[in-house]
């Protein structure tokens, strides 16, 4: 198995991963043309991708999904909860395919799992591809950590974790109190410590390796989000960056 992050953050996601022939992508909050071009970084063509698989309604996520379609002819995955919320954004699509949360779809000897989170969507769900035994998770917009999400992450053989925010950062920032509030509440984002002290509890079941992800723009930075990984579990420990800004390197899972 084989993927990069094409965008992570609240100014756009997309993540790729291809297994045994399946290509996916999961999330188009991108545009087509940062999509194409950030493919092509890693030699890839988003012509050949197998599906796009939403995680949730939120406009990061979803809003050029529709392009994705049209452009690039790639059938969409999404909730039928999902649709209802974001169809006005997306327009026209002519291959348009239903999921439940918590189904497990399956592209040919690929399955992903979904699983729902408490994050303030509608429907959202984060993910698991598994291929052949191995097992990465797709961690991000997790809302806080929920029971269940520790021996979630201590099945996977690698995973993009939410590091949304510094704590410090968040709270000395100038966001107003609601969305402060909101950010850190059970229905928001995870933090630099609390995904670090999940990575901790892993003891030596943790994933072989993680890429933060989904880093705020404000209120955190990559130093700090791979700096808390490294002081829960050891410098020697292998953690990647998912960008705001560029794709990620090509891992290997």
């Amino acid at each position: 198995m084989r993927t990069f992050s094409l965008q992570s953050g609240s100014n756009g996601n997309s993540i790729y991963v291809e297994a045994d022939g399946v290509r996916l992508l999961f999330d188009a909050g991108i545009s087509g043309a940062t999509a194409e071009k950030r493919m092509a970084v890693h030699g890839r063509d988003i012509r050949d991708v197998t599906a796009v698989v939403i995680s949730h309604d939120h406009v990061d996520h979803v809003k050029c999904a529709g392009i994705f379609q049209r452009k690039f002819g790639l059938p969409v995955y999404v909730t039928r909860r999902t649709l209802a919320a974001t169809w006005c954004k997306l327009g026209r699509m002519n291959d348009l395919r239903h999921f439940q949360s918590g189904d497990t779809l399956t592209f040919g000897r690929v399955q992903v799992h979904t699983i729902r989170t408490p994050h303030d969507a509608v429907d959202g769900v984060v993910f698991v591809v598994e291929c052949d035994g191995k097992r990465l998770g797709i961690l991000t917009d997790l809302g806080h950590p929920f029971p269940g999400l520790a021996s979630l992450l201590e099945s996977l053989d690698a995973a993009y974790l939410e590091c949304n925010y510094d704590p410090h950062m968040l709270e000395s920032g100038e966001y107003p109190p609601d969305l402060k509030a909101r950010i850190r509440g059970d229905g928001g984002h995870i933090s630099n410590d609390e995904a670090a002290t999940l990575l901790r509890a892993c003891g030596r079941r943790r994933p072989r390796w993680v890429a933060v992800a989904h880093l705020s723009g404000e209120n955190n930075l990559p130093e700090l989000a791979v700096g808390a990984q490294h002081s829960a579990v050891g410098r020697d420990y292998p953690v990647f960056l998912a960008s705001r800004h560029e794709p990620s390197e090509l891992l290997s899972v």
